[in-house]
């Protein structure tokens, strides 16, 4: 089951990611050779790359969740014992997904007012509200990822805390 969940994280989100992430890559490539040689950049260049922007950043988010590589704070991990280190890493999960949730009704509130409102790009008139509901549910989706951490599957350690190294100081 959690083989088949990471695979459809992969292809999902992962997928859209990488492929906004290679967009870009080919945006600015046409865009500075434009420039360059031909003395005219792309129009809206700069809104399309602000919109592939959002989905790779956004798109991440269940990824990096899902492998655990975000950033932590390990300076006190060699004092934790393990038995308090899985509540620890519990309730991290837990705020985790609380804030991650938060986040996404904030961005459906903000998504509803776009499509009211109508609120476009300046330059190429793109809707702003689908970029908005795409990110709420990737923000979603992130929370639902720490949510399954709290009550499903304790996280495998990750490069940054190797079995080995883990438990591996005591206070003196």
């Amino acid at each position: 089951m959690l083989k088949t969940l990471e695979r459809m994280l992969r292809w999902s989100a992962g997928l859209m990611a990488a492929m906004a992430l290679f967009g870009i890559m080919w945006l600015t490539l046409v865009d500075v050779t434009g420039r360059r040689f031909f003395n005219h950049s792309v129009p809206g260049g700069l809104e399309i790359t602000e919109i592939l922007m959002v989905i790779v950043i956004f798109g991440a988010l269940p990824m990096v969740s899902w492998r655990n590589e975000h950033v932590v704070f390990d300076s006190l991990d060699g004092f934790i014992p393990d038995w308090l280190r899985s509540i620890q890493i519990r309730l991290v999960n837990l705020v985790c997904a609380g804030v991650f949730g938060f986040l996404a009704y904030l961005m459906t509130t903000r998504a509803v007012r776009f499509e009211e409102y109508g609120d476009t790009t300046v330059y190429l008139q793109l809707a702003i509200a689908p970029v908005a509901w795409m990110m709420a549910l990737f923000l979603l989706l992130t929370a639902l990822v720490h949510l399954l951490f709290v009550f499903v599957v304790v996280p495998v350690p990750t490069p940054h805390h190797p079995p080995a190294v883990v438990g591996e100081r005591t206070p003196s």
